[in-house]
């Protein structure tokens, strides 16, 4: 059996001057370009980290002539991910000569960095998979289309009708290529321009000068505005590097000048993210000067830091223009985004809770009970965030308009009482009371039975939870021509906050919570619930009132009236 001792070879030797940092790191790249089976873990890890020290000691030009050697073959998608993160002429030129299947492009480039996903719009020979992923990514300006041939079999089209009363020149002796040929074109273009001018207003006042055909289609005034640049900023939040066309408009523009990183509001969210050095997703910067970058600009970026000490030294990013989406387009891709959010944030929090069910269970041998009663608590730790998680998917697919609650039959008023008479048993150590009064002739809603025992129970579990000790709370059922209204008092706590929607009311313990989120949100998911449901959970004065549409054009039987003297205990 042969082992491949290359790379602990020459690990095995430090470089001790410039010219030997460049010999190691042509090596290294050389080494690591090739695929990466049957390396050693280990020692890869060590050569990468071997690249880092001689980084620092190789200028960034220096390596990326490096890397732009015919020599250096960078087939390996790690080695092209790790070449990315580095300056952008080094990123550059590791893009432009890495080798990648069409799997390995398609995995690769989701993760690259924004700014060198740009870097691969200029390369020809990228597979059909790769490009439909920078389509995708919106990475769709890779290099300039391939200009127009005229056909030799038929004659030029004669030049615009502006020049067509100029007097027809002599061809030059650059343009014995015939009539055909663009450059005879332009040729005749510049003459007529320059006799236009000589001619002076004896052309007419009609006459437009004529135009040299750089650029087959008319100008109104103004350049076409730009909708998509990538851009680096600073350490004190001024752009450094733009695309190139952009470059020149841009560069030096300081994004956080004079913003109060305290102030609220979507217009300072660059200068609060830059301040915290958080990422950026969608936040609004508008931008002042010439017409192709003046106006609204929405911005995704992550801040940079240095790999040997985590300075932070700026963002890198990109500008792109608002989409003209309607509101309900833009609510169902919020709503979209939040969903993919919590999917990803499910998966990890499963197979937590799976390995901690494992291990409290004994699944894979003894395990001492002291381990076990940690195990069965983080399980049920996984369990409530998984409730949360799925709170916030129903909250979101609500308010979206994508989830639609199902239509049925329940009787409200039998539910209120069953929910209300269980809970009374945990509000009776607090010498506290739920107090129900029902009034309504019938109760019977246009809602499937699981869907209204959710809304009634996240509703009075979120009020008995924020009940304070010796506390009397009334509930008063009553029905209002089509309509089926439960009025309850505020608890206390509750009633301090100027707005129950919007609190952060979370009680201390017990066996009661108005859920991971606290009570507030509770109440805007009932409250999307029963709107939902066509009906509308509101504050009126000291009450909170639930209206629900009661179910009509069918005989139902009365809910059962309990005497004036129901309240639950």
């Amino acid at each position: 059996m042969h082992f491949d001792d290359r790379l602990a070879t020459v690990l095995r030797h430090r470089a001790t001057g410039e010219r030997a940092a460049r010999t190691q790191f042509r090596q290294l790249l050389d080494l690591l370009g090739g695929p990466a089976g049957g390396r050693d873990a280990s020692l890869e890890a060590a050569a990468y980290l071997r690249l880092d020290a001689l980084g620092a000691l190789i200028p960034f030009r220096e390596r990326a002539r490096i890397v732009e050697c015919d020599g250096v073959r960078i087939r390996n998608a790690r080695l092209v991910a790790w070449l990315a993160e580095a300056e952008p002429d080094v990123a550059a030129a590791a893009l432009a000569q890495a080798r990648l299947s069409e799997e390995e492009w398609t995995q690769a480039i989701p993760e690259l960095p924004i700014r060198a996903r740009g870097f691969l719009r200029n390369r020809r020979n990228l597979p059909a998979g790769a490009i439909a992923i920078l389509d995708r990514l919106g990475v769709s300006d890779r290099g300039l289309p391939l200009p127009e041939r005229a056909s030799l079999a038929e004659p030029a089209p004669p030049p615009s009708a502006q020049i067509a009363d100029a007097p027809a020149e002599p061809s030059t002796a650059g343009t014995s290529s015939g009539d055909d040929s663009g450059i005879a074109a332009l040729v005749r273009r510049i003459e007529a321009f320059n006799k236009a001018r000589e001619t002076g207003p004896s052309a007419g006042a009609g006459a437009a000068a004529p135009q040299l055909p750089l650029d087959r289609e008319p100008r109104a005034g103004a350049r076409r505005r730009s909708e998509l640049f990538t851009f680096t900023a600073d350490v004190d939040g001024k752009i450094d590097w733009a695309d190139p066309p952009i470059a020149p408009m841009v560069v030096g523009t300081d994004l956080v000048r004079g913003q109060d990183r305290s102030a609220p509001g979507p217009q300072n969210a660059f200068a609060s993210a830059f301040f915290n050095r958080q990422p950026l997703r969608e936040a609004p910067v508008e931008l002042a000067g010439a017409d192709r970058i003046a106006g609204t600009w929405l911005v995704d970026a992550t801040p940079r830091f240095t790999r040997t000490d985590g300075r932070f030294y700026g963002y890198v990013g990109r500008f792109r223009r608002p989409a003209d989406i309607s509101a309900q387009e833009q609510a169902e891709s919020e709503a979209d985004r939040i969903r993919q959010l919590l999917h990803e944030l499910r998966t990890p929090v499963n197979a937590i809770q799976g390995f901690a069910e494992v291990i409290q269970q004994q699944l894979f041998g003894a395990t001492p009970h002291e381990y076990r009663a940690l195990a069965a608590a983080i399980a049920g730790d996984s369990a409530r965030m998984l409730a949360g998680f799925d709170e916030l998917d129903r909250l979101v697919r609500l308010e979206g308009g994508v989830l639609d609650l199902e239509p049925g039959s329940s009787d409200f008023g039998a539910i209120l009482r069953k929910q209300i008479e269980q809970l009374q048993t945990v509000l009776s150590s607090r010498v506290a009371r739920l107090e129900f009064d029902c009034k309504a002739t019938t109760a019977v809603l246009a809602l499937e039975q699981q869907d209204a025992e959710m809304l009634a129970w996240r509703l009075l579990a979120t009020i008995a939870a924020t009940t304070g000790a010796g506390e009397r709370i009334a509930l008063e059922l009553r029905q209002e021509d089509d309509q089926l209204s439960l009025r309850s008092a505020i608890p206390a706590t509750l009633a301090a906050s100027k707005d129950p929607f919007s609190t952060q009311t979370r009680p201390s313990g017990g066996a009661l919570s108005p859920g991971i989120f606290g009570a507030g949100f509770s109440l805007r998911l009932a409250r999307a619930e029963a709107r939902a449901a066509g009906g509308e959970l509101a504050q009126e004065a000291d009450r909170l009132v639930l209206t629900l549409p009661l179910l009509t054009g069918a005989a139902v039987p009365p809910s059962r009236v309990d005497a004036p003297d129901s309240a639950t205990g």
